[in-house]
């Protein structure tokens, strides 16, 4: 999947599926198996996690393209370079470093890095970022996202961190093109299918909701 296309799916969608800690393959399938019947499909998994690539290869496999599925907390080239050659459509980072971008724009790869202020951003936008994370913006507020988007507003943002349906909504309607939702929406890994089938559907009304 080009960076494009991961690009798209996430903006039509407004949702990516964060799962931190413990979400080994055995985990992750089953959790997304039950966001994708409630029409979440972007799924991020983390590298701070239980088996994050064999967990990114399981998914892809098991679901191909009705899914895209990347990679979180990417700090440097090396661990860039290992998801993707485990076929990360996507990359993220909670910072902004370069050679981290550099590796995924060298193959076509959507790449997000955190950015919290505007010289970050507009640093990242001028390497040729197409899409910014905005973290923790959950912390900042929506006011401060408001700010930091108004000279920016040709510019592509997640926002991410410490995010519910509540202020996801807000986000969106404020002008980002989607947001991270991590522990609220997935849980620890331990959830009950019930349990994250009802966040997940009152999360897909709030994006529309919070889009219009």
């Amino acid at each position: 999947m080009n960076s494009d296309s991961a690009l798209s799916r996430i903006e039509a969608s407004g949702i990516v599926a964060g799962m931190r800690g413990a979400f080994p393959p055995e985990v992750a399938l089953p959790v997304a198996e039950i966001l994708l019947k409630e029409g979440i499909s972007n799924f991020e998994l983390m590298m701070n996690s239980q088996a994050p690539l064999a967990a990114l290869r399981a998914l892809k496999a098991e679901f191909g393209a009705d899914v895209c599925v990347g990679m979180g907390t990417v700090l440097d080239a090396a661990t860039a370079r290992a998801a993707l050659a485990a076929g990360a459509d996507f990359l993220v980072s909670p910072a902004f470093q370069p050679e981290v971008v550099e590796a995924a724009l060298a193959r076509d790869v959507l790449v997000g890095p955190g950015v919290a202020t505007p010289s970050e951003a507009v640093a990242a936008w001028d390497m040729g970022v197409k899409l910014l994370k905005l973290f923790p913006i959950g912390a900042l507020g929506v006011e401060y996202f408001r700010a930091l988007f108004a000279p920016l507003s040709h510019m592509r943002f997640m926002c991410n961190g410490a995010l519910t349906d509540q202020n996801a909504r807000e986000f969106l309607a404020a002008g980002a093109v989607a947001c991270g939702m991590g522990p609220w929406l997935v849980g620890d890994g331990t959830w009950s299918k019930s349990r994250l089938r009802s966040r997940a559907r009152i999360l897909v009304n709030a994006v529309a909701s919070g889009r219009g």
